[in-house]
């Protein structure tokens, strides 16, 4: 009997020792995938220490011994994905979104049949998506939005009979929606080339999941109905032309060249005409400066091409004489009119994406700063009823507006001058000579300022918004209480004078810089929080160099790291009393930067938040009310 005890005792132990090494060899093969993975791909490398178990791997997760979650988020990670991913045969989660992969899908895919999770979205991924991926039988979740697919939406999507969300919006995707059956709980196509109607089970999903591409039907446009009884999305053009519409087309073009012969007649004309004037009408910008030392000149040189003493007055866009002097907001400012302003002397600020900034200094001691936009695209009386709007806007974040002027080639607007620059120049200038560093209280103070100034614009009308939120549209008076300036302008300005993201601050939903909608101000706002703690730039180099925005940037460092590797170390230096309310102030930031609109708080949400925070660390100065 106790021999038999013996021989069954060491049956377990042989069959425990066997399964452990069945386990350690199953995890030796993944630590061999994870390094293929890692040198099959380019860009930044996967700071990987291969002495360590996979388990430890930063973005790898494991369970029971196997890798059941790969999550590397924006961390810049390019060229084509390896066949290696197929041998992780445990994997549940796949996360490599928001870096600058390309090719297709790996065929190796096919293997995960654990695979619940796919986010693969913000990449460069190219041809057609895959029919593989709707026969894993776990799938629940499939995220390729924003890459460069192209043909037809497979048609065994409903084959997946779990998934519950399918994004495939911002492709390249051609042909109709396949009849999905499958009961998707959330589904976006749009920016694609898709056409023909909508399935009927898709029809009670919003209308921007179908928008930019010529779709019809619920939620979108009833479909028109052929003779032969096939729908399309637009009218049905006849084969041939008849012989008057061939003539009415030839007529229409000679008259047409015609036309363009006298307007180009005319153009000439006047072009020969102001280059006759140009001397006494046309004055350029002064130049940015290109050393440390501040240039000075006469502000005659700058704004206005209007002279005290010229013959002729200032013409508005429809030739009418305009106003010869600035019209005033705030008369009470200080005593100047447009030929004292052309004789103050001058200071080049900067140049934005709105027009250059200078500091114009009265003989009397008055400063102002004066911006001089450019590419004003929206006529004379728009542009007065939008300044007369402004200048009733008053709050005490916001810069103050005092005087515009409006002439055929000049547009200017006068605001009161802040001492201490923007916090652009702080935060990212010049470290060394003296300068004080930003604290934790005073980049609470700047944070919570702005978002008052913002809260306060949207309340004043759900259409109205910021539109151009960055760190050097933050201005700083001598105490560092933050006041926003550049407000409401960006809609009378060309969007091709703004580049499609500007600075970076700009939310992935933007298209054009004159149609900004609160929650993208929402967006630019976060990035200027996790601006004010990292001390990076929207366009430093080495995010520009990993491909990521500062959002991504943050994401990928709080995936792997702690979040004090997040801080600026110029802010952690001076921090006394922990980091528990710039975690907070963080974790604001981050839901501001969610990638969905609707995911993102309100102004308001986001200003009571910064000021439990402000409550909670007991901050003093520019927090207060």
């Amino acid at each position: 009997m106790k021999k038999n005890k013996t021989i069954l005792g060491l049956s377990v132990f042989f069959f425990l020792l066997s399964l452990a090494a069945v386990v350690t060899s199953d995890l030796a093969a993944d630590r061999r995938a994870l390094i293929a993975l890692r040198d099959g791909v380019h860009g930044r490398p996967l700071l990987w220490n291969l002495t360590a178990p996979p388990c430890t791997w930063g973005g790898v997760e494991c369970n029971a011994g196997r890798v059941t979650a790969l999550r590397l988020p924006g961390v810049g990670l390019s060229g084509p994905l390896p066949i290696a991913i197929g041998n992780l045969t445990q994997l549940q989660t796949v996360s490599f979104r928001f870096n600058s992969l390309t090719g297709p899908i790996p065929p190796d895919f096919a293997n995960l049949t654990l695979l619940r999770y796919i986010y693969l979205q913000g990449n460069a991924f190219s041809g057609e998506i895959p029919s593989f991926l709707f026969t894993l039988p776990n799938v629940i979740r499939i995220n390729l939005a924003q890459n460069k697919f192209s043909g037809s939406i497979p048609d065994n999507v409903n084959s997946a009979n779990r998934l519950a969300t399918l994004y495939l919006e911002d492709n390249q995707l051609t042909g109709p929606i396949p009849e999905i059956k499958i009961p998707l709980q959330q589904f976006n196509v749009s920016s694609n080339q898709l056409n023909g109607s909508i399935p009927d089970p898709l029809s009670g999903m919003p209308k921007t999941a179908f928008e930019g591409n010529s779709l019809c039907g619920k939620p979108l446009a009833a479909c028109s109905v052929t003779g032969n009884g096939t729908e399309t999305t637009g009218k049905v053009k006849s084969d041939k032309l008849s012989a008057g519409a061939i003539a009415g087309i030839v007529i229409a073009c000679v008259v047409g060249l015609v036309l363009l012969f006298l307007i180009l007649f005319c153009l000439c004309r006047r072009t020969k005409k102001k280059e006759n004037n140009a001397a006494s009408r046309n004055i350029d910008a002064a130049p940015v400066p290109t050393s440390s030392a501040k240039e000075t000149s006469a502000v005659a040189n700058v704004p206005p091409p209007v002279v005290a003493n010229s013959g002729a007055p200032p013409s508005s866009e429809n030739g009418a004489p305009a106003s010869k002097d600035l019209t005033f907001f705030v008369k009470s400012y200080g005593q100047f009119d447009l030929d004292g302003l052309l004789k103050a002397s001058a200071e080049v600020l900067g140049k934005g994406t709105l027009g250059s900034s200078y500091k114009a200094s009265f003989d009397h001691g008055l400063v102002v700063a004066v911006k001089r936009l450019r590419d004003v695209v929206v006529p004379e009386k728009e542009f007065r009823e939008k300044m007369q709007v402004l200048g009733s806007v008053s709050h005490v974040n916001l810069v103050t507006l005092i005087a515009y002027y409006f002439s055929r080639d000049e547009k200017l607007v006068v605001f009161e001058y802040m001492s201490r620059g923007s916090l652009s120049a702080l935060l990212h200038g010049n470290r060394g000579s003296g300068r004080s560093p930003l604290n934790w209280e005073t980049r609470a103070g700047i944070a919570l300022g702005a978002a008052r100034a913002i809260s306060y614009l949207h309340s004043r009308d759900a259409t109205t918004s910021h539109g151009n939120i960055k760190s050097s549209n933050i201005l700083l008076s001598e105490s560092y209480e933050a006041k926003v300036s550049d407000y409401c302008l960006a809609p009378m300005i060309s969007p091709a004078s703004t580049p499609n993201r500007i600075d970076g601050y700009r939310a992935p939903e933007v298209t054009d810089a004159r149609t900004i909608f609160q929650k993208a101000d929402v967006y630019s706002f976060g990035v200027l929080i996790l601006e004010l703690l990292t001390g990076k730039s929207p366009t430093h180099q080495q995010l520009s160099e990993e491909g990521v925005d500062l959002p991504r940037w943050v994401s990928s460092i709080l995936e792997q790291q702690s979040p004090s590797d997040v801080f600026d170390p110029e802010l952690t230096r001076y921090q006394d009393d922990g980091n528990e309310n710039m975690i907070r102030l963080l974790k604001i930031g981050i839901s501001c930067t969610a990638q969905y609109p609707d995911s993102r708080p309100t102004m308001p949400e986001v200003t009571r938040l910064i000021e439990e925070v402000s409550r909670s660390a007991g901050s003093p100065g520019p927090l207060s009310d």
